[in-house]
């Protein structure tokens, strides 16, 4: 069994190893999809960003660290906060953190894939209460758009 790096041990080798995942989860989204699984599509194509963001932030990780100063004892060792917020990307700071780090079109895909999080759960819902989603042609979209975003980014290095 593969253990992913954290952060706090090896920033470039937890960056490496969540760039493959970001990679391998979007592989999958397409898989999904291809075969008409739209809520495994949409939960893949949420891991992949996640991943993704997760790798940016700790390249990034010195400009993030004055938004999260601090330290948590972690298994009885002393843990940068921001090396948590880095290792874990809990869904309900994605969207700040993405702001933080400045990138425009990652902050869009961060929304998007907030959406596909919700649709996973949630599900169509035509009257637009429960889903941000009222037709599946929108939701294969932005499964599309995040899983080329992710796997543009990847591939390209950046």
């Amino acid at each position: 069994m593969y253990e992913l790096a954290k952060p706090w041990h090896d920033v470039d080798k937890y960056r490496r190893d969540r760039l493959k995942e970001a990679l391998y989860e979007a592989e999958l989204a397409e898989e999904f999809l291809k075969n008409g699984l739209y809520k495994n599509a949409a939960g893949k194509a949420f891991q992949a960003v996640k991943a993704y963001l997760a790798a940016v932030a700790a390249e990034k990780r010195e400009a993030l660290a004055q938004y999260y100063p601090g330290e948590r004892t972690v298994q009885k060792k002393k843990v940068a906060v921001v090396d948590l917020l880095i290792a874990y990307m809990p869904t309900t700071r994605m969207k700040e953190v993405a702001a933080r780090l400045g990138d425009r079109e990652l902050e869009l895909v961060v929304e998007k894939a907030l959406d596909l999080h919700q649709f996973q759960y949630n599900g169509l819902d035509r009257e637009g209460v429960f889903s941000r989603y009222t037709t599946l042609e929108i939701v294969e979209r932005d499964i599309k758009d995040v899983v080329e975003f992710v796997k543009r980014r990847v591939t390209s290095g950046t």
